[in-house]
């Protein structure tokens, strides 16, 4: 057995080459009730033929944690063509929400990450982050950035709609193409349930048709909640496109809140941005 690469944040990835000759991505984490039904939605989306890594295995227990593992998909590029990057994403998003398994055919998918946990049970803004003891709501500063989040939670708890299955964590840096084809979507470990005009405002809010290391500009969002709109017609109501906003504004305002508290250059939200986002979710 050969190990091929090794990396990882909030998880240890290593690729193995085995002594058959596969190639294989061992994904160790920390135990989670919800490892499971997130290996139970790849394992239905790969069995329905979305491009996203075969499931080898269940989760594992491995001393302290679990681990999973999965073929392993390698190559591809970061980024389509860019003139229509956008709308290739939105519509990979979409094929992705269109396949899933409902919500009650999988083991359960809670807790949800703290990126994607605008409806927590604390009473401030913020969820406690994965990785470190740390109270966000605690730590004084940057007030536009608990003011956004604060307006963009609140505006999540109006309305809502069916539940369904998605990807949390839509990040250029975790989607491959071949050419304009979707090749693979890796971390699967952010497959959650929530409805659908959350997790498209997710996607929306962080996918970069341009670089694996920016987020969307107020722009490049828009055009990617126009082009799901046209792969998804009905999907999402004037009422469900404010709350797509509100919702990239809450994730992204959450990383930025935790890159202040962490002494590190807000990057992930501007003051100015914020209130553009949420002038167009319905917050004057």
């Amino acid at each position: 057995m050969t190990e091929l690469f090794r990396s990882g944040h909030l998880s240890v990835v290593i690729g193995l080459r085995l002594a058959d000759a596969r190639e294989v991505v061992v994904k160790v984490r920390p135990a989670s009730s919800r490892t499971a039904g997130c290996v139970e939605v790849q394992r239905r989306l790969f069995a329905a033929g979305y491009p996203c890594p075969e499931p080898l295995t269940g989760a594992a227990p491995l001393g302290d944690g679990v681990a999973t593992a999965e073929a392993h998909v390698p190559g591809g590029d970061p980024l389509p063509g860019a003139e229509h990057a956008a709308r290739r994403s939105a519509e990979a998003f979409a094929r992705l929400i269109r396949l899933a398994p409902r919500p009650d055919e999988v083991p359960s998918l809670v807790p949800v990450p703290s990126w994607a946990a605008w409806d927590h049970a604390g009473p401030g803004p913020w969820p406690r982050p994965e990785g470190v003891e740390v109270d966000l709501d605690a730590v004084e500063g940057a007030g536009w950035l608990d003011r956004a989040g604060s307006q963009a939670r609140a505006r999540l708890r109006v309305g809502g709609a069916e539940v369904v299955i998605g990807h949390c964590d839509w990040l250029a840096d975790n989607v491959r193409w071949r050419g304009d084809e979707l090749l693979v979507v890796h971390d699967w470990d952010s497959a959650v349930a929530a409805d659908e005009a959350v997790l498209v405002g997710l996607a929306a809010a962080l996918y970069s048709p341009v670089s694996t290391h920016a987020l969307a500009t107020v722009e490049e969002t828009d055009r990617f909640l126009g082009a799901y709109r046209d792969a998804r017609p009905g999907a999402l109501t004037a009422h469900g496109l404010e709350r797509a906003w509100a919702a990239g504004v809450w994730t992204r305002a959450y990383d930025a809140k935790d890159q202040h508290v962490a002494g590190h250059p807000i990057t992930s939200l501007s003051e100015t941005e914020a209130r553009a986002r949420l002038r167009r979710a319905g917050i004057d």
